[in-house]
């Protein structure tokens, strides 16, 4: 039995069957913007490995990092206990985030971050004596990962609805329309403001991705709607959360997404890029306010405490990846790569299968009517030699942050392609992920 064959046996893959029906292929290393396949085939990578890969594969300094690391201590428990990595991870944030969030929980992973923020903010109502205030407000198009609670704050009609009858209720906002190259339309903000006027004295916080609504909408959205959000969640004693863990670093443009707009949440949950895609780390960053209030009530502790908080190995990394992030000039490199998309696609709009194409910093949405069959998607994956992850009616990419031109037209010519092969019998690959 070769691995591949084990695999495909025993061995489930994300929102896939077990036995293989959608394919997979044996990476046997990375480097750059590339994998490298069994055989020596090499891909680029054109969605980051999920949108987590800043710096590139495998980048020299995040690896030597992480080796220093493993040889002294690649983990501790983080109870009763701390180390020099999540010190210096912890200054290191503070000094990038949004002015007032300045206490720091780590978590494992971007789902446990966005679980961490809500939990606190239940927690911070129950300190001020408003324990009936224990709903969370999303929005339909969003998505925030793949566990319990995040389900039940992603789109409600998105991938999860399988498990409705797990998830506790919550409260959802019709998405924002108003795109983001449009001119602010202030009317984009009344669902949000009929559910908190309904509603209010249920709702601890309201949760959103800022600017780009991921993997359920690839949906753009104007900046000034964060400004509607935050004035309302003041206006009726709800929490502000951005989730910034795909959008942040870099991804649209500038280091985080809402800084487009005037707002300032009052949690912040970051993850994907924080360790330059080399090993999972997520973290939720808090207000002072927020954290003085919980700390000041009974119970003090903060009810939330993962086995890997704050692994060492991974902060390791993190401190890496974000001194990588203060030497370079990724908001220029990606100010090129969506010179570079916009480019490469321009036309893509008027071919008869495609519905939108949508370009933000490096991010890169062909909007489809069909899908097209998952021959022609493998069959674009060899022939320009490029890594894409089509789902639903979306071809995306969402390539490195030091990508440059030739690998952008690579991918821009694969995702073309795609637009242009007929469309498959199936609705779209049920591909998502957290």
């Amino acid at each position: 039995m070769t691995a591949l064959e084990y695999d495909r046996g025993f061995i489930w893959h994300p929102y896939a069957p077990l036995n293989g029906a959608y394919g997979t292929r044996l990476v046997k290393s990375a480097c750059g913007e590339h994998i490298v396949l069994e055989g020596g085939k090499r891909l680029i990578d054109a969605v980051s490995s999920w949108w987590t890969v800043a710096h590139g594969h495998c980048h020299p300094a995040i690896v030597e990092a992480m080796r220093r690391q493993a040889e002294k201590l690649p983990h501790v428990m983080f109870g009763g206990l701390t180390h020099d990595p999540a010190i210096e991870l912890a200054q290191k944030l503070r000094a990038i985030a949004p002015a007032g969030l300045d206490r720091v929980f780590f978590a494992d992973s971007g789902s446990i971050a966005v679980e961490v923020a809500c939990k606190m903010a239940v927690q911070y109502q129950t300190a001020l004596g408003r324990p009936e205030k224990c709903r969370i407000v999303a929005l339909k198009g969003g998505y925030h990962g793949d566990t319990s609670l995040c389900m039940a704050i992603s789109d409600p009609d998105g991938m999860h609805t399988l498990f409705k009858g797990l998830m506790t209720r919550q409260f959802f906002a019709e998405k924002p329309s108003c795109r983001f190259d449009e001119a602010w339309d202030e009317t984009d903000a009344s669902s949000l403001a009929r559910v908190l006027e309904t509603h209010g004295d249920e709702i601890a916080a309201v949760i959103c991705e800022p600017v780009l609504q991921a993997a359920n909408a690839m949906n753009f959205y104007n900046p000034r709607y964060l400004d509607a959000m935050r004035e309302l969640c003041d206006r009726h004693g709800a929490l502000l959360i951005f989730d910034e863990i795909a959008a942040g670093f870099y991804r649209t443009g500038p280091l985080w997404a809402h800084s487009r707009s005037k707002s300032v949440p009052d949690l912040m949950c970051v993850g994907k890029a924080l360790t330059g895609g080399h090993v999972s780390l997520a973290a939720t960053l808090v207000s002072s306010r927020v954290a003085e209030t919980i700390s000041g009530a009974r119970p003090s502790a903060f009810m939330h405490g993962p086995t890997y908080m704050a692994n060492p190995l991974a902060c390791a990394a993190a401190c890496a990846s974000l001194d990588l992030f203060a030497a370079g000039d990724y908001a220029g490199n990606v100010a090129d790569i969506e010179r570079w998309f916009r480019e490469d696609l321009a036309g893509c709009d008027a071919l008869p299968n495609v519905k939108d194409v949508r370009i933000l910093g490096a991010c890169a949405v062909v909007e489809v009517f069909c899908m097209p069959s998952r021959e022609d998607v493998d069959s674009a994956i060899d022939r320009h030699g490029v890594w894409l992850r089509p789902f639903s009616n979306f071809i995306y990419s969402m390539p490195p942050l030091v990508s440059g031109r030739e690998t952008v037209s690579a991918i821009a010519g694969a995702m073309r392609d795609l637009a242009l092969a007929k469309p498959g019998e199936e609705a779209g690959d049920p591909d998502f992920h957290e």
